[in-house]
């Protein structure tokens, strides 16, 4: 938790005029959270499933250098924490959101840090997959089986610098990735149940 706060300040303290790409129904969302929880996108709405059907969009370095990125990642960090339905990672799509951004626990280091990513993609794929149970925020009073590559490599940008970033990541926290990464492909676990 203290790296993301740590991320947040010099996000903040970096900003100056930007050409960020939020849009006023972007902006709407982000503002009106105002760095405490915000509402889950669920397939028990309509318009909300529909929204969590559509692919996201990338993120700029003007958009991560806007004094917004710093507002949605503390809102997403406040949301997944939450004491009365807490979860282990969220896509910015289940805030509403269409961007590539996903926020996950770190259940592999040491304090299970909740850390940013910035555009993550998954570059690899191990042949070996482990069958687990999963459940969403965003499906509620779910849970199913679902078949997952036991390892992954994901490629992101640096939620700091921008800058191109790799990781190699195996076993529960592989899991969390491509749930969440699913996310922003508009795939939920549910199409992926066995």
């Amino acid at each position: 938790m203290k790296n993301v706060l740590t991320a947040l300040l010099l996000c903040l303290v970096l900003t100056g005029c930007n050409r960020a790409s939020w849009s006023s129904h972007e902006l709407r969302i982000i503002d009106q959270a105002r760095y405490s929880r915000m509402a889950l996108t669920t397939i028990d709405n309509r318009s909300d499933s529909l929204l969590l059907r559509t692919p996201s969009a990338p993120l700029s370095a003007d958009d991560i250098a806007s004094p917004t990125f710093g507002r949605l990642v503390a809102s997403m960090i406040e949301t997944v924490c939450d004491d009365t339905n807490p979860g282990v990672g969220i896509a910015a799509p289940q805030v509403g959101i269409l961007r590539r951004l996903i926020v996950v626990e770190r259940v592999d280091k040491p304090t299970s840090p909740f850390e940013v990513y910035v555009n993550p993609t998954i570059v690899w794929r191990s042949d070996e997959c482990q069958l687990g149970a999963e459940g969403c925020l965003s499906v509620p009073n779910q849970r199913g089986q679902v078949s997952r590559a036991a390892a992954i490599e994901i490629s992101y940008n640096d939620p700091l610098t921008f800058e191109p970033r790799t990781e190699r990541l195996e076993g529960f926290v592989a899991v969390i990735f491509q749930h969440e990464i699913d996310h922003l492909d508009g795939v939920l676990y549910i199409d992926k149940m066995e």
